[in-house]
């Protein structure tokens, strides 16, 4: 194909020369081939001298590069081509005033604090994806794919694992799984956060979007003398509380918490367990003839020494509670990337103007 091409003489700028050569190194072009191309090229715009330096730098092969040399000499008296103009400024959405946020933070809190109450009892498939590396470069191996029956009623969560990489099993308990477990994303993480006595420290952030629905997003951080939030590790049998600092998203319109990150601090300098980060997602779901704000996904990450984990779980099935409900145990498809991901707010016709 390049030998087809270099037989015309073809005009080109010289970020397209860059471009070109740039690709060709990716795709592992024949390096004779690329500099007979080259040879039959005229510029628009000057070729710089250091921009055949930085070609060489990335792998460009020596007849390439000597092609370039005499493409940058040819183009010395043109003019080099301006800069692109800068990308237009992205739109100032101011933050509420203090009066709104103080507005917002008093009646999220106390959604929160009602949150559990508003709960049915129910049911669903909990679906955890841990993935480890044990070279601290994140290079990540799928360790197991574990599903669950989750309950949750008179606002405890059960937990009963049904299958363990798609192979059905029994007498398992959640916390028999080894490795990386967490619990708690229904509802006794979520109302430490809230709880009067946590104490927990607001503050505003920014602006965002969450599956299409503008967000308040406020950070927050819990001292670890009023925290609850646990970490065991197993090969010492040692559990610490842990303070944690994190931001919450709060749904515009509804003013109920659809996300929460966090990330611990305070663990002690000999615990073995470090760097762990949680981040959950909700979303509305329609349970019966009602809709409810439910965990959608959930991922859990830390670290041991180089050895990583990260726990992917997610949320499936949803059903009011019954003695004698059955959910079929088929591993959906994953969730896809975009229903978690934060993306800029717009301005839009309730913004103050």
């Amino acid at each position: 194909m390049l030998a087809g091409l270099a037989q015309a003489q073809m005009k080109m700028t010289a970020d397209q020369v860059f471009a070109f050569i740039k690709s060709s190194i990716q795709l592992h072009h024949d390096d004779r081939q690329v500099a007979e191309y080259v040879k039959k090229i005229k510029l628009t715009d000057r070729l710089e001298y250091r921009r055949v330096e930085e070609l060489q730098g990335l792998g460009a092969g020596t007849k390439t590069v000597a092609a370039l040399r005499t493409l940058s000499e040819a183009s010395a008296s043109l003019e080099v081509a301006p800069p692109p103009p800068p990308p237009p400024p992205k739109p100032v959405i101011p933050p509420p005033d203090s009066i709104e946020q103080a507005r917002v933070l008093h009646d999220f809190v106390e959604n929160a604090r009602n949150y559990a109450q508003t709960l049915p009892n129910y049911m669903c498939v909990q679906v955890t994806r841990r993935r480890v590396d044990r070279s601290g470069t994140e290079n990540w191996q799928l360790q197991d794919t574990i599903q669950e029956q989750l309950s949750y009623v008179d606002h405890k969560e059960d937990y009963k694992v049904v299958m363990i990489n798609n192979r059905s099993v029994s007498n398992i308990g959640h916390l028999e799984l080894g490795g990386a477990t967490s619990s708690g994303e229904f509802g006794s993480i979520y109302s430490e956060i809230f709880a009067p006595e946590t104490n927990t420290d607001f503050e505003w952030d920014h602006w965002a979007t969450l599956r299409g629905r503008r967000m308040y997003v406020f950070s927050f951080r819990v001292d670890p003398s009023r925290s609850k939030y646990s970490i065991y590790d197993g090969d010492t049998r040692r559990t610490i509380i842990a303070g944690y600092h994190g931001l919450i998203y709060v749904d515009r319109d509804t003013l109920t918490v659809m996300r929460w990150k966090l990330d611990c601090d305070h663990i002690p300098s000999d615990f073995p367990i470090k760097n762990v980060q949680q981040d959950v997602n909700y979303d509305f779901v329609k349970i019966a003839d009602s809709q409810y704000v439910l965990p959608l996904k959930s991922e859990v990450r830390s670290s041991r020494g180089k050895y990583l984990s990260w726990n992917e779980t997610e949320f499936h099935l949803y059903r009011k509670f019954a003695a004698d409900t059955t959910i079929t145990f088929d591993e959906p498809a994953p969730i896809p990337e975009d229903k978690t991901k934060e993306e800029p707010a717009q301005p839009d016709a309730k913004d103050k103007r």
